[in-house]
């Protein structure tokens, strides 16, 4: 199949490897076109505007950064909705507002587009190896359309209801796990005056019940960071993190409901952000946290 991927970030670019190796013909966009170079590199094919990827292809796979971004993408010039969508199909697994998700994929179907959203669990490595979460919002005979190709991408599809309800399944996910980052570096500040060994003391909080999934793949990297060793790869950005939990934040005031413990975590992200370090990866907070909680030497 032709499959085209808008927004070359670092998921859009490993769902994009992900695709060339299970044998699709990949086209690409991106609106940094040098993002694009190591897919073109790896066999896929660079197109100049988000309409020429839709008419290139008969699917659409779209992953940008926030709901800026969509609308511009969508509805500017030679963008996405200015194509012709005439048996097209557009799966959007970007992490955005669900009211932006429900105006873009109404407008697409207008059209003649199939439209189908399925932000996704999980970061590059999961990406590259199909095996995210997808979270699926659009009608049943869309989502039937859209889900072989998923399938290839996801190792598990939930469909959660019409259009809007996977973005906000998608913002329900991302809640806990990022405020968790910052309780975790409250958790480590408190530990300060033990003087326990960073390993021995992510190995002691990660065995317990308030530690997430994410602490098995994680917790060895803090480990290390807090013993000294300099920043790893980012799979999941500060900046990136901060759009998400923002994002919540702002949706949960249109539906008139309060988010203290989001709105806090949200605060101590756009500290670390506006600190220099918005590429880091959002491990990073519970790092920096208890460093600079760090009790004073008298």
């Amino acid at each position: 199949m032709k499959v085209g991927v808008c927004g070359m970030g670092r998921m859009g670019s490993s769902i994009a490897e992900r695709l060339i190796t299970v044998g699709h013909e990949v086209g690409v966009w991106n609106r940094d076109a040098a993002k694009t170079k190591p897919l073109v590199n790896a066999g896929a094919k660079a197109f100049e505007s988000p309409a020429a990827l839709v008419e290139a292809n008969e699917a659409i796979i779209v992953m940008l950064l926030n709901d800026a971004a969509t609308e511009a993408v969508y509805r500017g010039a030679n963008g996405l909705l200015k194509a012709k969508l005439d048996d097209k199909f557009v799966i959007d697994m970007s992490t955005i507002r669900p009211d932006t998700m429900i105006s873009v994929g109404g407008q697409a179907a207008k059209l003649g587009g199939a439209f189908v959203e399925c932000p996704v669990g999980g970061s590059k490595a999961p990406a590259r190896e199909g095996k995210l979460f997808g979270f699926v919002g659009g009608t049943n005979t869309d989502v039937t359309r859209a889900r072989p190709l998923l399938e290839q991408l996801c190792r598990r599809i939930e469909h959660v209801g019409p259009l809007g309800a996977g973005a906000t399944l998608k913002l329900a996910v991302n809640l806990p796990l990022l405020v968790y980052w910052q309780a975790l570096g409250e958790a480590l500040t408190i530990c300060n005056p033990l003087k326990l060994p960073p390993e021995r003391l992510i190995d002691i909080l990660s065995d317990t019940a308030g530690a997430p999934a994410a602490m098995k793949g994680r917790g060895a990297i803090i480990a290390k960071i807090l013993g000294g060793a300099p920043l790893g790869e980012t799979a999941f950005g500060i900046t990136a993190a901060k759009k998400d939990l923002a994002t919540a934040v702002q949706f949960a005031a249109s539906i008139h409901a309060e988010l203290p413990v989001a709105r806090s975590a949200l605060a101590c992200f756009e500290e670390a952000e506006a600190a220099g370090l918005g590429e880091a990866d959002a491990t990073t907070i519970p790092v920096r946290w208890t460093r600079r909680s760090a009790p004073v030497s008298s």
